[in-house]
């Protein structure tokens, strides 16, 4: 009997990625883009506007899942490109750090972050963008908010499944919250 191995790199169909999500964490990444100044200092923050699969509207985060056999900085960069289009010039570094690690659960109150479809674990970024941002596949549209802006109570409660609390860990780290 010979052992057959998958190498083609990939994703699972829709009924294996269902059945995994009810067995074990799922790897993900976060990113906030944002545009700074000539001293490195955010002067913006941009959040998408989505659609979600209940019909609601909310502001998010880019957020998606890491691929098998796919290297966290190239997932960074692919959900960057899907959700800001191929013109945004994300500045990620050759090795990238994360400002946070965010576990969603789909129980709510184990952690501030809540995905009802998985426990996923999700490197949180901070990403600058130098380009022109112009936003794709589910996304609606995509507003630069002031730091002060973005951490209102009005932005942080048009976000879902924690992704504002994400957002003010994110503005925190670079110095735009106290």
């Amino acid at each position: 009997m010979t052992e057959m191995t998958e190498t083609t790199p990939g994703w699972l169909s829709p009924e294996e990625l269902e059945s995994t999500r009810a067995r074990m964490p799922i790897l993900y990444v976060d990113a906030v883009p944002v545009r700074v100044d000539d001293a490195g200092v955010v002067t913006r923050v941009g959040l998408l506007l989505r659609i979600g699969s209940d019909g609601t509207v909310s502001r998010a985060l880019v957020s998606g899942r890491v691929l098998h056999h796919e290297r966290v900085r190239d997932a960074l960069l692919r959900h960057l490109e899907k959700d800001l289009g191929p013109t945004a010039l994300p500045r990620v570094p050759a090795s990238p750090q994360p400002f946070t690690i965010a576990e969603y659960f789909p129980t709510h109150g184990v952690t501030p972050y809540h995905d009802p479809r998985q426990h996923a674990v999700s490197l949180a970024y901070v990403v600058p963008v130098v380009g022109d941002c112009r936003p794709r596949q589910d996304a609606l549209d995509l507003v630069w908010f002031t730091p002060e802006e973005a951490a209102s109570p009005l932005v942080q409660q048009e976000m879902t499944g924690g992704q504002g609390v994400l957002l003010r860990q994110a503005l925190a780290y670079v110095g735009c919250l106290p």
